[in-house]
């Protein structure tokens, strides 16, 4: 029965729809009323037309019979006290049966679910897409676009139980998000009231993952209803948007096309055996080392005295694409990279040692001369590696002397970029089929090659993984990280896709424990790579540390794991 002052509420609110609605519900009503008086009045002149008063003496037929009658041949009931013998009066009652039948079937479901029905459902829908936030909300974000990245990014903050809502124009694909577990609400993201209903001036953070134009008016608006309180976050595609989106009031503009492209050359094999930095976390370095050349090939961390000869950790190490933690007992191989941690001191001594070791010097194949692409050659070219652009649409073509024109699905044109000379392959297009296609085809052709593929979406990163790529990384994952770690001030860095190193401050239940006691990486998957503590006044990491070390209140542990140990870890050791 809610429904019953629900759907009233909708009829009689005022509203210009409201209004429609009970002129048409009184219009219904009064063509059902008017029939049933024409009716009564027809009723009475055929009885006097057949002469049922006279022939039934014993029975006079009063005004309301007509209404008696009537009501009771609508409805079919038909109890036969009061009938027609005349032609005429059995195709009258035929006639006023079928207007029964045509109301009781037609009219009446439509009257209940027109004025009954339909306001309940748009109540029920407004409740589940709300166009105001409480006013007690605060420190919330607001994303303005679902794309990947947003999907990325709302996973994340679920995570982590941080207060989001998307803001959606649509009120169709609000409730469509809605059923899909989505905080949603409804706005038009060029209407400044939009904004203040979801208390824009007391959210932490907005982020917009749209068109560069749409993205500045999203900025502007923000930036009026909040002044500099609020950070607004933009990604940009175009280097020419980047002044226009801070001028805007975007007080971080991420070109992520850029940074796609420097992760996927960071993770190509080049001809050195230097530590190169993937990241940091303040003073703490993360860097990748190619062991390829070196005396380390076919011994164990344990046999070459790694930790003593180079002074910094090895977290972890990848064999043709897949990670595994580092212990004592692991072997290293010529496809092995290991995965570093130390000071800028321990990186450069690092380097120091193993400077003298090159390897052949080889060149990297681009698929796709797009703007991902673009970006990985430039930061291929800073670490001085020579590079080949496989680019099919000339227009696209910058200088003929980096480039192939034609597809990479033909063979005589990868032969003519010398793939099967090159080390690496790098698959950058926009599509993911595309990419997916060409890393089947590469690793078929060339089965020793280096296969770095970028994903656009989360979910076929497992698939290009299958298809044969070593790495992937994906526009939604990175996107995700960097938007965070703007969000919580801190880092948590990609590895690669489906990997972080992130930190967090240590649990309560964790205090006065020691690393083995506390059974991080049985329980969760996790590794602790570094302990940030406090030390003689200030902070400093330790990265050289025994399993037996113990955990005290303060300490920030430095963890990598993939996403599925992350959640974990956090249910484990921070939720419980």
């Amino acid at each position: 029965m809610k429904f019953i002052p629900t759907a009233l509420f909708t009829l009689t609110n005022g509203k210009s729809s409201g209004r429609r609605n009970v002129r048409q519900l009184i219009s219904l009503v009064l063509v059902v009323l008017l029939f049933i008086l024409i009716s009564s009045v027809v009723f009475h002149w055929i009885a006097t037309h057949e002469n049922m008063v006279r022939d039934n003496n014993d029975i006079e037929l009063k005004w309301y019979d007509g209404f008696y009658w009537t009501m009771v041949t609508m409805s079919t009931l038909g109890y036969g006290d009061i009938t027609f013998s005349s032609p005429l009066g059995k195709f009258y009652s035929l006639g006023v049966m079928l207007f029964g039948m045509f109301s009781m079937f037609v009219i009446l479901p439509f009257a209940f679910i027109r004025f009954a029905y339909e306001p309940w459902m748009e109540a029920q829908n407004a409740a589940r897409t709300p166009r105001t936030l409480p006013e007690d909300i605060r420190g919330h974000v607001i994303i303005t676009n679902f794309d990947p990245v947003s999907r990325a990014l709302i996973h994340k903050l679920e995570q982590y139980g941080n207060p989001y809502v998307l803001l959606v124009s649509d009120k169709d694909e609000a409730l469509r998000l809605h059923d899909q577990g989505v905080a949603v609400a409804v706005g038009d993201l060029d209407d400044p009231e939009a904004f203040r209903n979801v208390r824009v001036e007391q959210s932490a953070m907005v982020v917009a993952t749209g068109k560069d134009e749409a993205n500045a008016n999203i900025a502007f608006t923000v930036r009026e209803l909040a002044d500099n309180k609020v950070r607004v976050v933009t990604l940009a595609k175009s280097e020419a948007s980047i002044d226009i989106l801070e001028l805007a009031g975007s007080r971080n503009v991420i070109r992520l096309g850029e940074m796609m492209g420097q992760f996927l050359a960071r993770r190509t094999i080049g001809n050195d055996a230097l530590a190169h930095v993937i990241g940091h976390f303040d003073e703490l370095l993360i860097a990748e080392a190619m062991v390829v050349g070196t005396p380390l090939v076919d011994k164990t961390l344990a046999e070459c005295n790694f930790r003593e000869m180079s002074h910094t950790s090895v977290v972890g190490v990848w064999d043709r694409g897949e990670y595994k933690g580092a212990g004592p007992d692991t072997k290293l191989s010529e496809s092995t990279v290991l995965v570093l941690a130390g000071s800028k001191d321990m990186i450069q001594n690092y380097n120091q040692l193993f400077c003298i070791y090159q390897t052949e010097e080889s060149h990297v194949v681009i698929i796709g001369g797009g703007r991902v692409g673009r970006a990985t050659a430039r930061a291929l070219a800073k670490r001085g590696l020579r590079y080949t652009i496989i680019e099919e649409l000339p227009e696209r073509i910058r200088n003929k002397k980096y480039y192939v024109e034609g597809s990479a699905a033909r063979i005589e044109v990868l032969e003519e970029a010398k793939i099967r000379e090159a080390s690496t392959v790098i698959i950058t297009t926009g599509q993911d089929d595309t990419n997916i296609y060409l890393t089947i085809y590469c690793r078929k052709l060339c089965p020793e090659i280096q296969v770095i593929s970028r994903a656009n979406t989360e979910r076929n990163v497992g698939t290009l993984h299958r298809a044969g790529a070593d790495f992937v990384a994906s526009y939604a994952s990175m996107g995700a990280n960097i938007i965070f770690n703007l969000l919580k001030h801190s880092d948590i860095l990609m590895v690669a896709e489906g990997l972080n190193v992130f930190r967090i401050e240590l649990p309560e239940s964790l205090g006065g424990r020691s690393l083995v006691e506390s059974e991080i990486r049985g329980r969760t998957g996790c590794s602790v790579i570094a302990i940030q503590r406090e030390v003689d006044g200030h902070d400093a990491y330790m990265v050289h540390f025994e399993p037996t070390e113990v955990l005290q209140k303060g300490d920030e542990l430095v963890l990598i794991g993939d996403i599925e140990s992350e959640e974990a870890f956090i249910k484990t050791f921070v939720s419980s």
